[in-house]
């Protein structure tokens, strides 16, 4: 298995620091509104990579954080009359609801910020110890940029350079620095904003020690992969690295991974522009199954184009996959058993080639787009070598690796089977006996009838089937 890795800018060779064990963490989303798509793609890449790897056989460590705590927050909160924890436990539960209809795995950890400041406090003061932090005057603490001599090797950036670079490119942060690219570890309180006790002042921490600290405590001083958003290599991502190594004086993360911007109707995401869309916003119009479809159907480090058009191709192409286990479900009713003939079984050896292409795609830096084609190739083939002479242990198995390979996606291919109640059932067996009396007039009455419930009948060769509208 290679992985790109951001910090030395090419694919390398995924050895884990821990035979058969992977240690993972993701930036979580500020929780103080709605996720948006833009945050639903790292979501969803990096669960599938943590999925495939499970299947790979690797015991996945997945850690991902929640900050709920944030100006944005804060500023909501007293918006609306309310403590900021009120906004971010009501935020954190809706992302939990989009994350699992968007079937994205639980982390094995969800830490929160406000949960850990003890261990910040603790990180922040071993650096002030190690002469890498200093305290201003009003007791804001400072991280020494300079005193980190590899500071700029994630995202490749000289100190001189963004210093003469101008304001833009600062590292973010307060008043009384030592050096402008200095960055703030903890900061002091402000009226109405919620604080915690510090050796410093009453305050509250600097965004970037949070991730530093909560990947210390539930992974360790080393990890193996560290990802999120193309967006967050500067600052956050080379602040991170720049505090864990001074702090625990050893390699933060072997392998950086980052996933490309997400555009709308090829501009950038924005509420200014009008083009902002949350995951809730999607699943007024598509089934969410159909957002994590499209989010897959390009490399994720690739930049990716939101559209009505895109997203229309993904409502189909996933489809075509849902189709054809459906169809396959429906021949298992009826099917033979008994072993495979010899044709059959040539036929399942040659269909285990599409799961080698599957692996090879995924193996090449989580390449699902490649991927998802071998998942087709595999449909073609179903398509084209099952019928309904076909028997049910080779029709098992070709619809047991569709599955399999959607499933390692993400992907709910394999829909459960809808009850009909026994009214319903009977109009069906009236039409089916109108029509082989050639009662077409009642057929289509009836047909007509159970459209007004909401079931849509299909005439096929294997036989009638029935969706809901």
């Amino acid at each position: 298995m290679k992985i790109f890795n951001t910090l030395s800018r090419q694919k390398e060779e995924f050895v884990p620091l821990v035979e058969g064990k992977v240690s993972m963490y993701v930036c979580g989303p500020t929780v103080y509104n709605l996720i948006h798509i833009g945050n639903a793609r790292p979501m969803i890449v990096f669960d599938t990579a943590r999925r495939y790897m499970e299947h790979k056989g690797y015991t996945v460590n997945y850690v991902s954080n929640f900050t709920d705590v944030d100006d944005k927050i804060i500023r909501k909160a007293n918006e609306e009359g309310v403590d900021p924890s009120v906004i971010s436990e009501r935020y954190i539960e809706e992302c939990r609801k989009d994350m699992q209809a968007l079937n994205v795995k639980p982390a094995t950890t969800h830490p929160k910020a406000t949960e850990e400041i003890g261990g910040m406090i603790e990180m922040i003061q071993t650096l002030i110890d190690k002469d890498h932090a200093y305290v201003g005057q009003d007791g804001t603490v400072y991280f020494k940029t300079r005193s980190f001599g590899q500071y700029g090797k994630l995202s490749h950036k000289n100190l001189d350079d963004l210093r003469s670079g101008g304001r833009s490119l600062l590292v973010s942060g307060e008043e009384q620095k030592q050096d402008p690219l200095d960055f703030v570890l903890w900061k002091p309180k402000k009226e109405g904003e919620p604080f915690w006790e510090s050796p410093w002042c009453e305050g509250r921490p600097g965004w970037h020690i949070e991730c530093s600290v909560m990947s210390k405590r539930y992974l360790g001083d080393e990890i193996d992969i560290h990802a999120g958003g193309e967006d967050l290599i500067f600052p956050h991502h080379e602040n991170e690295i720049a505090q864990s190594e001074a702090a625990n004086d050893r390699e933060f993360a072997k392998y950086w991974m980052h996933n490309g911007f997400l555009n709308i109707d090829n501009k950038k995401m924005s509420k200014s522009e009008g083009n902002f869309f949350t995951v809730r916003d999607i699943s007024e119009k598509y089934d969410l199954q159909v957002l994590r479809f499209f989010m897959l159907s390009a490399h994720y480090r690739s930049p990716l184009n939101f559209s009505a058009e895109l997203m229309e191709a993904a409502k189909n192409g996933l489809e075509r996959i849902v189709t054809c286990v459906s169809n396959l479900n429906f021949l298992l009713k009826n099917a033979k058993d008994g072993e495979m003939t010899e044709a059959e079984q040539k036929l399942a050896e040659e269909a285990k080639g599409f799961i080698s292409q599957f692996d090879e795609a995924m193996d090449d830096d989580f390449n699902t787009a490649d991927a998802i084609s071998a998942i087709f190739d595999l449909v073609k083939f179903a398509n084209t070598h099952v019928s309904e002479e076909t028997g049910k242990a080779f029709v098992q198995a070709i619809k047991e690796e569709i599955v399999l390979l959607s499933d390692i996606c993400g992907l709910i291919v394999d829909k459960k089977e809808e009850i009909l109640d026994a009214q319903i059932e009977e109009l069906i067996q009236e039409r089916q006996a109108a029509r082989k009396a050639r009662d077409f007039a009642r057929a289509d009455e009836i047909r007509d009838t159970l459209a007004a419930q909401g079931i849509i009948l299909e005439d096929t060769r294997e036989g009638v089937k029935w969706k809901r509208a």
